[in-house]
């Protein structure tokens, strides 16, 4: 290949990758226009629907409150997880730009780790703040104060920098001597280990066992908190203290289905075809970060309240 940087070590030649090529999204000659405009048009709505979520809570005091720090936390997940790939996907498809640097490839892996497992976390801590408000409410804001949500918040970020540096260093220690074609639209693990010319079971079963448990411990810990939630929420005499929670809760259980549906299908099933896989890949770093800020928004009065006054320069206050 062109692409590989050659190097001469005692009377051995190796290779070394300085880059990859990534093949892009699977059967997608002719519709590269379509794709783009469509792909554009929603990471700058994820852009701007993220940025103004953030801003109606940062400058409305009425939502300065765990749920809304929680929510302020996922809109800055959402805009950094669409930009792992989006960008790049974008230049594939207009400027058929299938070139991505080492340091770019090991970007990728490094933040779509980060990102994907710090948003696993957070809805398990933005599961427990509903079940702390619904189960407990006298004792809510002495358990869920500022230092317990700082410390949440910091845990879930601190937590998966580690996991995910643990992922890329095992990824990319391994040698890279042959082929440098990516055949996936960006750099994960997977595919790009089965390019090193080592062996790849030490990354293989960690990855596994990492994508794997994270999710599933957190699945099982919301799934718990919601049953909590449920049985509490039957037991309200007050018609519209059930409604509210109810309300509060479906918007937090539609992310949170989307979100593990997308892991589910991808890491259970490894016999969908590359055409499925990729589309839900897309759905996941495309359409979902979009999707969040108007799954809350859609069904919560305060935060459109805040927009509004947001919109209109008016201190929330008054």
């Amino acid at each position: 290949f062109p692409h590989l940087l050659y190097s001469h070590m005692g009377l051995v030649n190796h290779t070394v990758v300085t880059h990859f090529i990534l093949l892009g999204i699977p059967d997608a000659n002719g519709l590269q226009t379509i794709l783009f405009i469509t792909f554009l048009a929603f990471y700058l709505c994820t852009l701007l629907a993220n940025l103004l979520i953030f801003s109606a809570i940062l400058t409305d005091p009425r939502l300065h409150t765990p749920m809304y720090f929680f929510l302020c936390n996922l809109s800055v997940l959402d805009i950094g997880y669409s930009s792992i790939s989006t960008p790049k996907m974008l230049t594939n498809l207009w400027f058929q730009s299938r070139v991505i640097s080492l340091g770019g490839c090991m970007s990728q892996v490094f933040f779509y780790h980060f990102l994907g497992s710090t948003e696993c976390l957070l809805y398990t801590v933005m599961a427990y703040d509903r079940y702390v408000a619904i189960c407990h409410p006298l004792r809510y804001r002495l358990i869920m104060n500022r230092k317990m949500c700082a410390l949440l918040a910091a845990g879930t970020w601190i937590t998966s920098f580690f996991h995910s540096t643990i992922l890329t260093s095992l990824t990319f220690t391994l040698p890279y001597c042959g082929s440098n074609v990516v055949d996936y639209f960006f750099c994960d693990i997977f595919p790009v280990v089965k390019l090193a010319c080592a062996d790849t079971y030490v990354i293989e079963t960690v990855t596994l066992t990492n994508t794997g448990v994270v999710p599933i411990t957190c699945f099982h810990l919301i799934l718990a908190s919601y049953i909590r939630i449920m049985f509490s929420v039957l037991k309200m005499n007050s018609s519209e203290g059930r409604r509210k929670a109810a309300s509060t809760c479906a918007s937090h259980l539609t992310v949170v289905m989307l979100f593990f549906g997308q892991c589910a299908l991808i890491y259970t099933q490894p016999h969908l075809s590359k055409v499925l896989v990729t589309a839900v890949q897309i759905f996941g770093n495309v359409v979902t970060p979009m999707l969040n800020p108007a799954i809350y928004t859609l069904r919560n009065k305060e935060v459109k309240a805040a927009l509004r006054k947001l919109r209109g320069g008016q201190n929330p206050e008054h």
